[in-house]
């Protein structure tokens, strides 16, 4: 039998857009698949960024300055979706009510009243499937992190660290950009663009907050606006949430950060979980070892840091002896999202999906609380019946 063919078009044809179309291009990385995408149309109001895409990917057949114009292309199956924030809530539900499934960029709309709007458009549109883009879950490290928790390894969980770090915003001389804008990437800040990478597992995990107290910073007040003058700069830089989490049977402390500034960090990814069996952490600043702590009552503790082979959630042409890097995990993630439109959630080749909406509506009830806290001083409660 040969492979499913997806045919998809992109929105947005900036940084995020070409590493899709180099994921799409990497296809044959993978080994042993039975589908995949193909790009057949783009769509940006810069004509000079969907001419990259006419240049550098073949499949590329149309090109619009319209998204609507994309979407009314029957040719297109499915969406990815990498436009600033405050486009989102219009866009994806467009996008949803068209009927193309849609894999969009966190944090699925610019405030919660957003994202409301575009859970009410998945609601009406059932036979649609929407994911919410978090590539950093797929590294082997994490993943055995994740089959850990599913086995119970950490018996009662003591507590949780997750985080999101780089320091692409320490130099003051770096000119201003729309994710300093409230306008455009919304008061959330760091915790809207880059929280739904650190709050991705801890959802799955069934890890909700059951509270929050937020320490946020504006550590950059002002920066250049390219044309010779400094503008303030709007959203936080910095924020480190403090969460209690209450499960079923246990209850813990869950510290999670976002940072734009954080020195020596280009792009770290981390999560580290304490427990009375087991304790164990995994960072992409050291992507291929995993570290754990076995425990047993009256022994002696120790930590083992072992490498983590080249073992993917998706089996690759890569011998297991290489490192895994920031580009696999985006060939994983959509091979993912692939995976579930060629066969439903059901039948995936294999059972970590993408993140779903219901995990970045979770994301919006926890940086919503934030906020409160931030401007009352006080731990704010987080309610998640409907």
């Amino acid at each position: 039998m040969g492979k499913r063919t997806i045919s998809f078009g992109v929105i947005g044809c900036g940084l995020m857009g070409k590493e899709f179309a180099s994921a799409a291009a990497r296809w044959l990385h993978l080994d042993d698949v039975d589908f995949e995408p193909r790009i057949v149309a783009v769509c940006d109001a810069n004509p000079a960024a969907a001419e990259w895409f006419k240049r550098q990917v073949p499949s590329v057949e149309r090109t619009y300055s319209d998204y609507k114009e994309l979407l009314a292309d029957d040719s297109v199956e499915a969406i990815y979706c990498a436009v600033p924030h405050n486009l989102h809530a219009q866009l994806y539900v467009d996008i949803i009510e068209s009927g193309k499934h849609l894999l969009g960029e966190k944090p699925f709309g610019i405030d919660a009243e957003a994202n409301a709007r575009i859970n009410d458009a998945l609601e009406a549109n059932p036979g649609v499937i929407v994911r919410c883009s978090s590539e950093f879950p797929f590294y082997p490290g994490a993943h055995q992190i994740i089959q850990w928790v599913n086995e119970g390894k950490f018996g009662r969980i003591i507590e949780v660290e997750a985080g999101f770090w780089h320091s692409s915003d320490l130099d003051p001389t770096k000119p201003i950009n729309w994710k300093r804008r409230i306008a455009t990437n919304g008061e959330y800040g760091c915790m809207g663009d880059l929280g739904m990478h650190v709050l991705h597992l801890p959802m799955r995990f069934g890890w909700k907050p059951n509270s929050v107290r937020a320490l946020l910073s504006k550590i950059v007040s002002e920066r250049p606006d390219g044309k010779g003058g400094m503008v303030p700069c709007e959203t936080w830089d910095n924020a480190i949430l403090a969460c209690d989490v209450k499960t079923a049977d246990q209850q813990f402390p869950m510290v999670l950060s976002t940072k734009r500034i954080a020195p020596g960090h280009a792009n770290t990814w981390f999560i580290r979980i304490q427990g009375t069996d087991m304790s164990a952490e995994f960072s992409t600043k050291n992507p291929k070892q995993v570290s754990s702590l076995p425990y047993t009552p009256g022994k002696q503790q120790a930590w083992h840091t072992v490498d983590a082979p080249y073992k993917s959630a998706y089996a690759t042409i890569t011998g297991g002896i290489f490192e895994f890097g920031f580009s696999d995990s985006i060939l994983q993630m959509w091979a993912a999202f692939c995976d579930e439109l060629a066969h439903g959630a059901d039948g995936m080749t294999q059972p970590f999906r993408c993140a779903t909406p219901e995990e970045a509506s979770g994301s919006h009830r926890v940086f919503t609380a934030a906020l409160e806290s931030e401007r009352t001083g006080a731990t704010a409660a987080i309610e998640w019946r409907d």
